[in-house]
């Protein structure tokens, strides 16, 4: 399905991935998400089930495809003849699916792939009457470099990298270069050299009166995903060339105008899902299964674009063009400075510590215990089982598991669950889940010593108390927040918001008494904050700051909502902030001397990462600062991370963060991260 670049060992393992490709797009038919009858006949025994992340990703390239596609096809009907030519056309079931749905009344698809892909697809073909009685008889044979061909159907077994051999297929095929003609480069130009890529771009856009493309591939390499997905490809023998020189929307859209085209429209697939799909298709696709891996889904919609360019069209071919009124997120974002990221000087023998959607809390003192999330735990990935906890003394940290005072209590391994330390002795779990088709769990007590050496981590224990208090099913939910509030004098925690195996977002709220664990019913007034969940929330004043999150909708929210004490309740309050708040969610927050830091997480502007951003909580002004990892030698992904806030030394401690990178592996950040704010909280 993809190219290799000429003389390199490359070609069977870039059509590799082009075999993974069909048997993705298999399983998301199966799964419902595309409509398409014909890829488990081209599939053949091959076919696998892959995960709801996967059966997103694909799900997205086939809508964006599908949908310039059915939009050439409108845009020329008038036109007594047009032509599709599809360059790595691999196993794609694109021409059946036409012909099936009655689309191609006066076009012809023209496919090309490397000359053995072509002839066993060729085979296929002609054993599968399903798909034979779609093409005709051809009456024959294909001879030489095309392997099969049909009325409206050709297949052509060429090198794309050999520009010349190319053109003398195709023009032995008869594609015509005086009608409208569709090219698609359905992630195969990246795998070609630029200088031959690059040919190939110019080349359509000289050749043919009435040309356009559809482009879709990967960009963002430097970014701590695009990292992993760069890594990924060069382990498979297939580098992505494109993205050195092409790295961004920006510039690929440049390399479109310098070779010829006069037209060209750019998206990512963050902004395509938003824009161009319409909003009872979006809530289709997120109903299909049980899904709770948003930040990844939204990370690798932002490092692939789809891209249109045309020339000589009358009128226009502009199918990115949406009617929707959504803002665009163009331009990069605007930082006030940056903060240098450093690796903790940590004393470990364990690798506990590399998990994502646990949750830290400092317990005592340079004490910081971390609970459940997904990690590695014994070299294997798995929903951790052990406590871990992190000592500050002499000037570094020691890190080491927690005894269990009583081992055989289930601690059920449990994900985006939240940790309220109410006492030196004594902290509150409450949510979580296990898997995201599972209810989510109830409360748990963790009972520690009140004095411990604050030297050895190993003589920390945890006691763990099961409890079904009144106000358990509140409980049944993750992605929420509890944070403790003060009404009257007595302390609450606030839980708010979160999702549930029900509910993809939650909008409740419940004030739960510490000492009895009831429910208290406390009025609230105000304007009332949309649901959301992996929000961020802190304690301020004896109220609660709530900061961002992903809405309804799977949006990321800019929003920022002060819950304030009154004599008889409490009354939300909107934070404005200027310049707006870039709206996110998955990170984390901390409230230092009036001013709220929010940490990492995900958004919606590809051009760069979350860093730390500054609220001044007095004047409303909103600083971005990005992080400097230059002196790390891994991604650091910040997103279901961890953070922990050491207010007298002005540092802050990142621990874990990461997910599973679409199909390119899990990526765990594999120490914690000090991050000195001295010099942003004495500017700010």
């Amino acid at each position: 399905m993809r190219r290799g670049s000429p003389g390199a060992p490359r070609p069977a393992a870039v059509q590799g991935t082009g075999g993974s490709s069909a048997v993705s797009k298999c399983s998301a038919a199966a799964r419902g998400y595309i409509q398409d009858r014909f890829l488990r006949l081209l599939v053949g025994r091959r076919r696998r089930r892959r995960a709801p992340l996967v059966h997103r990703g694909y799900y997205i390239r086939a809508r964006a495809v599908d949908h310039c596609v059915q939009d050439f096809l409108l845009k020329t009907q008038s036109h007594p003849r047009t032509q599709i030519l599809s360059l790595g056309a691999g196993f794609d079931s694109l021409y059946f699916r036409l012909k099936d749905m009655g689309l191609l009344h006066h076009t012809v698809v023209y496919e090309v792939d490397f000359p053995n892909v072509a002839c066993q697809k060729a085979t296929l073909i002609k054993r599968m009457k399903e798909l034979s009685a779609l093409v005709g008889d051809t009456g024959g044979e294909g001879l030489g470099v095309i392997t099969f061909s049909g009325e409206d159907y050709k297949l052509l077994g060429v090198d794309l990298s050999e520009l010349s051999e190319l053109e003398r297929a195709l023009e032995e095929a008869g594609l015509d270069n005086e009608i409208p003609t569709l090219f698609i480069a359905e992630v195969v130009l990246t795998y070609m050299e630029n200088i031959r890529s690059d040919a190939l771009i110019q080349w359509a856009a000289e050749h043919f009166s009435q040309a356009c493309f559809l482009l879709y591939e990967q960009m963002h390499p430097e970014d701590p995903f695009g990292r992993v997905m760069q890594q990924h490809f060069s382990q498979l023998n297939s580098a992505l060339h494109s993205l050195a020189q092409y790295p961004d929307c920006e510039a690929q859209q440049r390399r479109f105008f310098e070779k010829g085209w006069t037209e060209c429209s750019v998206m990512d697939m963050n902004e395509f899902f938003t824009c161009c799909t319409p909003e009872d298709e979006q809530q289709r696709v997120q109903a299909l299964e049980p899904f709770d891996e948003y930040e990844e889904w939204h990370l690798k919609c932002s490092h692939y674009f789809v891209l249109t360019a045309s020339n000589g069209m009358e009128p226009s071919w502009t199918p990115l063009l949406s009617n929707m009124t959504v803002p665009r997120r163009d331009g990069p974002v605007r930082m006030a400075g940056s903060i240098t990221a450093a690796v903790c000087a940590v004393h470990s023998e364990i690798s506990g510590l590399r998990r994502y959607g646990h949750y830290s809390v400092l317990i005592k003192p340079n004490v910081i215990l971390t609970t459940g999330g997904f990690g590695d735990e014994d070299g294997q990935h798995c929903r951790m089982r052990n406590f871990h906890v992190l000592i500050k003394h002499a000037g570094y940290w020691k890190a080491g598991c927690v005894k269990k005072e009583n081992p055989a209590k289930r601690w059920e391994e449990r994900l985006y669950h939240t940790v309220s330390c109410l006492s030196n002795s004594l902290a509150l779990v409450v949510g979580g889940r296990t898997s995201p088709s599972s209810a989510g769990l109830g409360m748990l007590w963790l009972k520690f010593p009140e004095t411990c050496n604050a030297s050895d981590p190993g003589d920390i224990t945890v006691e763990l108390v099961s409890l079904q208090p009144a106000a358990e099913p509140a409980a049944l939910r993750w992605r929420h927040t509890t944070t403790e509030v003060i009404f009257q004098g007595e302390k609450y925690l606030f839980l708010y918001g979160g999702r549930s195996a029900t509910e993809p977002v939650l909008g409740d709220w419940y004030f739960l008494h510490t000492q009895e664990l009831s429910c208290t019913v406390i009025p609230v007034e105000g304007p009332v904050p949309e649901s959301r969940h992996s929000h961020s929330a802190c304690s301020w004043k004896g109220g609660v700051l709530i900061a961002g999150g992903l809405g309804a909708a799977e949006q990321p929210l800019g929003s920022v909502f002060f819950l304030r004490e009154l004599e008889h309740g409490f009354q939300w309050q909107t934070v404005e902030t200027q310049p707006p708040l870039i709206p996110r969610y998955s990170h984390t927050a901390h409230v230092h001397d009036g001013k709220l830091l929010l940490v990492g997480g995900v958004w919606f502007h590809s051009s760069s990462v979350p860093g730390v951003t500054v609220i001044d909580l007095m004047t409303g002004l909103c600083l971005d600062y990005m992080i400097n990892v230059e002196h790390l030698e891994w991604p650091l992904m910040l997103h279901n991370h961890s953070s922990v806030l050491l207010p007298n030394e002005k540092e802050l401690l990142l621990i874990g963060g990461g997910g599973n990178c679409f199909s390119f592996g899990t990526h765990l950040n594999p120490e914690p991260v000090s991050l000195s704010l001295s010099n942003i909280l004495t500017s700010n």
